[in-house]
Formats: structure tokens, sequence, C-alpha cells
């Protein structure tokens, strides 16, 4: 099966925000912080701290959100070069082979431990922190989607 893309910088900050908030670190930091900030408000609300300390924290939360909704996720399509090129994508028997002008990368399928989906995108992840994005847009224009699925399923086998 083959595909060629480009990606689109808008899905690619939400495919990006999928990601890290899916991590079990991050999850864990933005459950700890909302506690934080409603047992905040609560002691705010029965006069028990006093209203910088509620304004402090309710700084900390809102720092927190933005940074992970707007600040790491743009830090990084800026820094990665990948999201400005086309590329041509081959999902083979025995490895899935990257082409663009500059080039080509092949991955043997062991490489990849596990794979999710999100609204846009195939994320396709070599550990915890390396993944490749797969545009569902490109897939679905050929009617590729569900024989990846399969194919997926059958050579990485897990999903995330």
């Amino acid at each position: 099966m083959q595909i060629f893309f480009s990606y689109d910088k808008k899905l690619v900050i939400q495919a990006l925000r999928y990601h890290f908030i899916n991590r079990s670190e991050v999850r864990l930091l933005m459950i700890l912080v909302n506690l934080f900030a409603i047992f905040s408000a609560a002691l705010f609300y029965f006069h028990k701290v006093s209203p910088l300390a509620f304004l402090l924290s309710s700084v900390l939360w809102i720092a927190l959100m933005i940074s992970f909704w707007f600040i790491l996720p743009n830090t990084v399509y800026k820094k990665a070069s990948t999201f400005k090129d086309t590329f041509k994508m081959t999902f083979g028997e025995h490895r899935v082979r990257l082409e663009n002008e500059r080039g080509f990368t092949e991955w043997n399928w062991e490489k990849f431990a596990s794979y999710i989906e999100s609204p846009h995108f195939i994320h396709l992840y070599f550990d915890s922190k390396s993944f490749f994005l797969v545009p569902k847009n490109a897939l679905e224009k050929d009617g590729n989607l569900e024989s990846l699925r399969r194919l997926l399923h059958e050579k990485i086998g897990k999903k995330k």
C-alpha cells in the first residue's frame, strides 16, 4: 500500500496535543494541579487562605494548561522540519518505507512498539517518546484506512 501526503499545521498541533495529554506523567501532573486548584478554591471560599495564595495557584494552573495546550505543541512543530515536507510512504509486508525529495528511510515492523489513532492521524510509536504521524486523510482518499488498520494490528499488534 502506498500513500502520498504532506502535513497541515493545525492538524499536527492537535495530534501533538493528543500525544502529550495521553502520556501518563502529563496526565498525572494535570490531575494533581487540577486537584490543587480545586482545593485552593475551596480554601479561598472558606476564607482559610488569602486572595494572593488563591491567585498564585490559579496562575500556576493557567500556566500549566497554556504550556501543554499551546507552547509545547508549537515548539515541537517549529523544531521538526518533517512537518514541512511532502512524503511518499509505502507499507510493505516486512517494512515501512518513507521517502521525500532528500532521500528515504525504512523501518522493519519490529521497530514499532505500538500505535494509536487520534482523530486525524495514526501515531506509529518507536518508543514512548518517539513517533511518526501518518495522516488519515491520505489513507481515506484511496480507501486504505481499514487495510492499514488490519496491517498495523497484524504487524504491531497492540494499541497504546
